[in-house]
């Protein structure tokens, strides 16, 4: 299990904002992916839909590669576009 990175923690808080939502949601991603890029696309997917937060997480169990689609990241510029929706690198 990989520690969320701060930018993915962050935007995870600014979609989900209910009072105590991030702390289980981060713990139910990061057990989803050791990959920041996959974990954002199961964020990114989301959209803060919490049904949508937990179909990622089940599906990266199945496919990771159909999570990066559902979350824009499957093409070569996913840098780019983790820079974009996230912010600069940790």
């Amino acid at each position: 299990m990989a520690e969320m990175s701060r930018r993915l923690r962050a935007r995870l808080a600014r979609d989900f904002p209910a009072p105590g939502a991030a702390p289980e949601l981060i713990r139910l991603v990061e057990v989803a992916s050791d990959s920041e890029r996959v974990q954002a696309a199961i964020v990114l997917a989301a959209r803060g839909d919490l049904g949508m937060i937990r179909h990622g997480v089940k599906l990266a169990g199945e496919d990771w590669r159909d999570v990066l689609v559902n979350g824009g990241l499957e093409n070569e510029d996913w840098p780019a576009v983790l820079g974009r929706e996230l912010g600069p690198d940790d």
